[in-house]
């Protein structure tokens, strides 16, 4: 990728940053589970479920950057990407927000493994200097958006190219998955930590659920369109890089 793609690269997601920021209102809360949310039993459980995902992360990040360091240009992009879409709030109901992920890109070119620690990078960043997010939830925030939405998104877009080699469909359905999963998961670590009065956990799940569900669907769809026409930029200037990566992740690996 020369100067001019990086530089293209940043523009793009500098004026949808621009664009966002300046359409949305402030929000109380947002979907990143914020400090001191969770009670202490489940914010450890939490972080419990999501460490062994971020070590293996850090061995496949090794593993690739030290066989191809060409490729930590990409990794830097996709922490980027994630970074910007991860951190504008959409409003929502009931006070509350949702957001786009990121992480689909990074999955598909990177694998899932990899996002893990990508994606936790990015949630601690955001805790620490945006206020989004927080240090005591970030394992449960981390195991949503970083490891289940990823390794969903993959999953679907490794099923898609092997039942037709559809790239496109497979970049967006990929994309479009890995957001509504993080949405899900999320709205089930809110459900068995505050089951509700009447209806347990499946309707504290329901109500979670319901309240991201009004905005977050169509912001899936939207990160689907964004993630393709990113795809094919990557496609037009560093084809070697996705060549390489494609080689790596060809066997299957994560």
């Amino acid at each position: 990728m020369g100067k001019s793609g990086i530089w293209r690269f940043a523009a793009l997601i500098a004026g949808f940053t621009v664009y966002f920021l300046m359409n949305e209102p402030g929000t109380a809360a947002a979907m990143h589970i914020m400090e001191g949310f969770l009670p202490v039993g489940w914010a450890v459980f939490w972080w419990a479920v999501f460490i062994p995902f971020f070590v293996l992360g850090i061995v496949r990040l090794n593993q690739m950057t030290r066989d191809n360091p060409e490729l930590k240009l990409l990794l830097g992009l996709s922490g980027a990407f994630t970074f910007v879409l991860s951190a504008l709030k959409m409003p929502s109901v009931t006070g509350s927000s949702s957001h786009p992920t990121g992480t689909g890109l990074g999955a598909i070119m990177l694998g899932p493994l990899p996002m893990s620690v990508i994606g936790s990078v990015v949630l601690l960043f955001q805790a620490l200097l945006l206020a989004h997010g927080g240090i005591t939830t970030l394992g449960a925030n981390a195991f949503s958006m970083a490891v289940a939405g990823p390794f969903a998104g993959y999953a679907v877009y490794r099923l898609i190219m092997k039942s037709g080699n559809r790239e496109k469909l497979a970049v967006f359905c990929a994309a479009a998955v890995t957001d509504l999963m993080t949405y899900l998961v999320t709205s089930f670590q809110l459900a068995v930590a505050f089951p509700a009065a009447d209806g347990g956990v499946l309707g504290s799940l329901m109500k979670f659920g319901g309240i991201f569900a009004v905005t977050q669907i169509p912001l899936a769809v939207s990160e689907g369109l964004l993630t393709v026409l990113l795809w094919n930029w990557l496609k037009s200037y560093s084809p070697n890089e996705l060549s390489l990566l494609k080689r790596q992740t060809k066997g299957g690996s994560l």
